[in-house]
């Protein structure tokens, strides 16, 4: 098993950069799409609009990139038989910090959707930051492998 993980290295590193970057556009996104719908009156015809733009992209984008990405990702652990360096164990911190922070951002849709507007504009646009916070800290963690 393990030298079938180590002639796949590559297409699993591949694998996992294309889905990681289709997840990190859809964090992206999804707090830019709750600015704008809280933005409108709750009995506004576009309301309905954003609410199946959310939910389109949280079941199209969000959730295959979440599974795919966790997928490839330990593959690639295993393939590299990673688990026992710090920088791993580092960046699993990360990438579940960031797993619980999609799901937040998928029970917030749900919230949205049946008109709770739990969180204020200012501060969804501060919690669009996580994402690209965690994506550095992560590209450190894989670049540098500090320990």
């Amino acid at each position: 098993m393990l030298q079938v993980l180590a002639m796949l290295y590559l297409w699993l590193k591949a694998g996992h950069v294309i889905f990681v970057v289709f997840w990190m556009a859809g964090l992206f996104m999804l707090p830019r799409f709750f600015i704008y719908h809280q933005e409108l009156a709750e009995d506004s015809p576009e309301n309905a609009v954003w609410i199946d733009r959310e939910k389109r992209l949280l079941k199209i984008i969000l959730w295959p990139s979440l599974v795919m990405v966790w997928v490839f990702g330990l593959a690639l652990a295993v393939s590299g038989d990673w688990f026992a360096q710090g920088w791993l164990h580092a960046k699993l911190a990360v990438v579940l910090a960031l797993t619980a922070y999609h799901v937040w951002m998928a029970d917030y849709a749900r919230h949205l959707a049946i008109g709770r507007r739990k969180l204020a504009g200012r501060k969804l646009r501060l919690v669009n930051e996580v994402p690209g916070v965690a994506a550095a800290i992560i590209i450190v963690l894989v670049i540098l492998k500090p320990f």
